[in-house]
């Protein structure tokens, strides 16, 4: 079995300069906690595989292609491989969410 503690994993270097933390990462699948300060926003972004995202704490908005909806904690959202999506915390308390990239991307992320 193995356990992993967030709080000590190490902050990843990414272009989006937050708060980002690999939590698993198999062949299969990765998994990331990312933590926005209010009013902090991730940059728009392509993945090449699809994401799902679970909502882990706060108020947050999430914009997949055209699309821009506020979420809350236990919300989970599905965003499709290829199609521009970002993370914004426009609220005043932290937003943390789990993002999960099934199957495990080969190619890296796209910056807009």
């Amino acid at each position: 079995m193995k356990i992993v503690d967030v709080s000590k994993e190490p902050i990843s270097e990414t272009p989006h300069r937050v708060d980002a933390r690999k939590i698993y990462d198999t062949e299969h699948a990765t998994a990331v906690v990312i933590t926005l300060a209010p009013g902090e926003a991730l940059k728009k972004h392509i993945t090449p595989v699809d994401v799902f995202f679970y909502v882990l704490e706060g108020t947050g908005i999430v914009e997949i292609g055209d699309e821009r909806a506020e979420v809350e904690k236990d919300h989970l959202v599905d965003s499709p491989a290829k199609i521009p999506h970002r993370w914004i915390n426009e609220s005043d308390q932290t937003f943390r969410v789990l993002v999960v990239k099934v199957p495990r991307p080969t190619t890296g992320t796209r910056l807009l």
